[in-house]
């Protein structure tokens, strides 16, 4: 199915939304850590840099599993639609068994699928990386301006 211009726009505005709120929230979730603490009951404010950074630490490793778990399910998708193809296009071949037009058009329609598979697969998967980096700049930025 090929997208239309509204679709492909809209597609787009939600993956820049989706990693909007991704670090949005990791943001919070790593500051609130700083304002909830009791710092007059601490002998220093080291301890504040070494529980955001242990906090910040957490998240990056959530947003790595995350992501992991995200691409493996991607890749499952790619291949269960590459052989959905593969089956259709068996399906059409035994079905003309004298090598009619619409063998020929299945076969060029399942490659064309591998294909689009291949390249949403790759273009997903890097969106996911380009996510999990922005959550791990964000932290890491965040992890310094707690340690200052």
């Amino acid at each position: 199915m090929k997208l239309n211009y509204f679709t492909k726009r809209l597609s787009t505005v939600g993956r820049w939304m989706a990693a909007t709120v991704l670090c949005l929230w990791a943001m919070v979730f790593v500051w609130s850590g700083g304002f909830f603490s009791n710092n007059a009951a601490m002998a220093s404010g080291a301890v504040n840099s070494i529980a955001a950074a242990d906090m910040g630490d957490a998240v990056q490793e959530k947003a790595s599993k995350d992501a992991g778990r995200a691409k493996n399910f991607i890749r499952d998708t790619e291949e269960k639609v590459k052989e959905t193809a593969k089956t259709n296009a068996a399906k059409v071949d035994r079905a003309s068994e004298d090598g009619s037009v619409a063998e020929g058009k299945a076969k060029k329609d399942a490659a064309t699928i591998e294909k689009r598979a291949e390249e949403d697969s790759a273009r997903t998967q890097k969106a996911v990386d380009n996510t999990k980096n922005a959550v791990e700049r964000t932290v890491d930025s965040i992890k310094g301006a707690f340690s200052k």
